[in-house]
């Protein structure tokens, strides 16, 4: 038997499957998916079973035998072993990243695989026996024969036996001590027989009379009995009770947040939806749902029902949302619903918590998962509905290779097991929304909130006029006025800051001199609780210059405004406000979402001011008022998609407001009150700005008329990078079609980041039929000669941005 391995080797002539013999012993239990360690040159690596076959090209003498089997079980199913190469060739990235992406990181620590003997009385083999030798726990490795191997694999599936993985130390399965207690008739004749100076013991002893047979975590009965390690430690000892290891998954902590109540009857819009997607999954059908409908129209409602129609049938669900922090509100209202079937999967998880939520995925021991961008290659293997919340986000999209875009995937794992895929979003991409014009996704939509409440009252203020009155705070007088209102009234403000830190630059106002990052072209933003300037692109950090580095003055000042500052001038206007500040500097800490959302939940505080973590997915019913602070940070990027980011962000957090009983109502605080997106967005109508959005991509050829693809070149010497930019540039223009644009090269709009200059060129194209081969056979140029010049060169299909 021979086994096509991939081996955990990122390199140009690597990425391909090798042969490898399969010793005798592993014939009956090797399957393609399971990890192996095989030789590779002088070392052993990790490699992934893809294929077993009966043949090689190259001669038997040539192959050389798998070392070790890691998993009885393969780690990876056949769906997801066809996934990985689907992707690897749509993202043209090695297929050893692609296999990894579904995996955990803790898989891919170093480990050792033990076979535990759980219940050695029940084991009757005797070969498996005199193997044993009497050992509890074994190396897995010391399994030699086929017999032996099979028998293992019996035991495991009868849970006599366990295979264990010790991994990297932080990751090791978890276990918790547990204390079973003897029968009732040994616990009263040790009782019987304690020596009358032994109180404590015989104080334990009585104490576990009462729990005869039963199985407790040690921990417990410490706390319970009140007794001593070193007395139970006596009393084990005496044969009163007998200990274990038992496995334990580390919990992730629930979020506690209080969830609005369920509706009893759907608003006819939700029904009609509904009853689509029923249909579709009835006929297990893989359709595509675009479901556009405006903030608070009750979405999430049409998302659970979906799904317990789908457990009903024994079937699974995988739910994605953006954001971690959306995750807390979304997780109480799942776990609310289906309790302990939901795994949730996100960044802000331990190594060791992710890797045991993949695990319960694994064993089939949950039926739902939430989770970012990575939970789409969760391994469920009777997927039922895949739900994209707030599908136009741009963390959809992954930044390194594999370059992967959940949406792509979540379709193709759709056409696997015919089931239907959910776009949600009040402002869809407008890609998915053009697709579903054409027909190629089914539109579902939702005008209307589930009680008729009124959409918030949108004021756009001009802070133009504001400077001419000779205001210059970050607060408009009529913002000022309506937080002091919602004030007095007991009602909660959300205030929305389009980024980070104090404030945004530093700036001399005699010469001009922007202070910036010496190692990228970009300014440095000044961070107010250390008095510190920082990059955000290469995290090199200097303190404020006292005088300017230019000219000398003394009159240097920082510009723009930060959650900080913002959090100082709400303390001067409003000192008996109580502010919670959420953004990336408060979130570092493990919870920390969870914790301040739970405060402002419980209405432990008036106002949450915040970054862009807050603009979906909150439903607070107190919340009734919403404040933009400022409205054109996104507007003027040099993106094509600034516009549409922009009424997209105006659009989430205007719907944060009046969900409930109570009226809402938004500022939008913006130098440019006359473009369209903000317009558009102050009545919330997606329709007109789509069609002059769409217009203005129609003169510019960007997509979704055009199809696009970024390749981007970084080098130490500006010289090299211009020349390989040249040739890569080149080499595109003289190998694709007629019709496909290559713009380019031209330095990236932020030309150097960590001492590395920057060089792309776009390649736009409608059809292009030689595509992949072209930017292949690129790659290849760079993999096997450029790369030797310390080039980094970069190649992304369809990018979420291109600055």
């Amino acid at each position: 038997m021979i086994a096509e391995v991939i081996v955990d080797v990122a390199a140009y002539p690597i990425d391909r499957p090798f042969d490898y013999l399969v010793p005798e012993a592993l014939e009956s239990v090797i399957e393609p998916g399971t990890r192996v360690k095989v030789p590779f040159g002088p070392r052993k690596v990790l490699g992934y079973v893809t294929m077993l076959k009966d043949e090689s090209e190259l001669a038997l003498g040539k192959i050389k035998p798998i070392d070790e089997l890691i998993d009885l079980d393969p780690v990876i199913s056949s769906e997801l072993l066809e996934l990985s190469r689907w992707l690897a060739v749509e993202t043209l990235s090695y297929e050893i990243d692609a296999l990894q992406v579904m995996l955990p990181a803790a898989m891919r620590a170093k480990y050792e695989k033990f076979i535990i003997v759980e219940e050695p009385e029940r084991i009757e083999d005797a070969d498996f026996k005199a193997f044993l030798a009497g050992r509890k726990r074994i190396q897995l490795k010391e399994v030699d024969s086929a017999e032996l191997m099979k028998m293992l694999k019996k035991y495991v599936s009868e849970g006599i036996v366990t295979v264990d993985t010790a991994v990297g130390q932080q990751t090791a399965v978890k276990k918790v001590r547990m204390i079973r207690m003897a029968d009732e008739v040994t616990l009263q004749t040790l009782l019987d027989s304690s020596h009358s100076n032994a109180k404590k013991q015989a104080e334990l002893l009585r104490w576990m009379l009462e729990y005869a047979g039963k199985t407790i975590s040690a921990k417990q009965l410490m706390e319970q009995s009140g007794i001593q390690p070193a007395v139970l430690k006596t009393v084990i000892e005496r044969g009163a009770a007998f200990e274990e290891l038992a496995e334990v998954y580390r919990e992730p902590d629930a979020p506690q947040l209080k969830d609005t109540a369920i509706p009893e009857i759907l608003t006819d819009e939700q029904q009609i939806a509904l009853d689509h997607i029923a249909t579709s999954e009835d006929n297990q059908k893989a359709e595509t749902f675009l479901l556009h409908g405006v903030t608070g129209s009750g979405k999430t409602e049409v998302y659970l029902r979906a799904i317990k129609r789908v457990l009903d049938k024994g079937k699974e669900a995988i739910v994605l949302v953006p954001e971690i922090s959306l995750t807390p509100q979304m997780t109480s209202r799942f776990k609310e619903r289906f309790g302990s079937l939901v795994a949730v999967m996100h960044s802000a998880l331990s190594a060791g918590e992710k890797y045991d939520e993949w695990r319960k995925i694994k064993r089939g021991e949950v039926k739902v998962v939430i989770g970012a961008r990575s939970a789409i290659f969760a391994p469920f293997e009777n997927i039922g509905i895949i739900i994209l919340d707030e599908e136009h986000e741009s963390t959809y999209k992954q930044d390194d290779t594999p370059r992967y875009h959940a949406r792509d995937v979540a379709i193709k794992r759709a056409e696997y097991y015919n089931c239907p895929v959910i776009l949600g979003s009040a402002t869809p991409s407008l890609e998915s929304y053009a697709r579903a014009s054409k027909g190629v996704y089914t539109m579902l939509t939702l005008t209307k909130r589930p009680k008729d409440q009124a959409l918030p009252t949108v004021t756009v203020v001009d802070m133009r006029e504001e400077l001419k009155t000779g205001n210059r705070s970050m607060f408009s007088l009529p913002l000022a006025e309506a937080v002091r209102i919602r004030l007095e009234k007991r009602e909660q403000i959300v205030l929305f800051l389009n980024k980070r830190g104090f404030s945004s630059f530093v700036l001399c106002r005699d010469c001009g001199t922007v202070v910036e990052c010496p190692n990228c072209d970009i300014s440095l933003t000044y961070h107010r609780a250390h008095e510190q300037l920082k990059c955000h692109y290469c995290g090199h950090e200097e303190r404020v210059p006292l005088v300017c580095p230019e000219c000398k003055s003394e009159h240097i000042r920082f510009f723009g405004t930060g959650t900080q500052k913002a959090q100082e001038e709400i303390a001067k206007l409003f000192p008996t406000a109580r502010v919670l500040r959420m953004d990336v500097d408060t979130t570092r800490q493990k919870g920390s979402h969870e914790r301040l959302l739970r405060q402002f939940s419980e209405g432990q505080a008036d106002i949450l001011l915040g970054t862009q973590m807050i603009a979906k997915g909150l439903d607070f019913p107190n919340i009734t008022l919403v404040g933009v602070l400022a409205a054109d940070t996104t507007l003027h990027l040099a993106d094509f998609r600034a516009a549409e980011k922009t009424f997209q962000l105006m659009t989430q957090v205007s719907g944060r407001a009046g969900r409930h009983e109570l009226p809402g109502e938004v500022f939008i605080q913006t130098y440019s009150p006359e473009h369209y997106a903000i317009e558009l967005a102050k009545a919330q109508h997606y329709e007109p700005f789509y069609t002059m959005e769409m217009a203005a991509r129609r003169q510019y050829g960007y997509p979704p008329f055009y199809f696009v693809t970024l390749v981007q070149f970084t080098h130490e010497d500006l010289l090299k990078v211009a020349d390989f930019a040249e040739k890569g540039a080149r080499y595109l223009k003289q190998n694709l079609s007629a019709g496909t644009v290559v713009i380019g090269p031209t330095a990236s709009a932020i030309s150097r980041v960590n001492n590395r200059y920057r060089y792309q060129c776009l390649i736009k194209y409608k059809k292009e039929p030689k595509l992949t081969e072209t930017l292949q056979q690129l790659i290849k140029y760079y993999r096997t000669d450029w790369i030797k010049s310390g080039l980094i060169m970069t190649v992304d299909v369809e990018p979420a941005s291109i600055y």
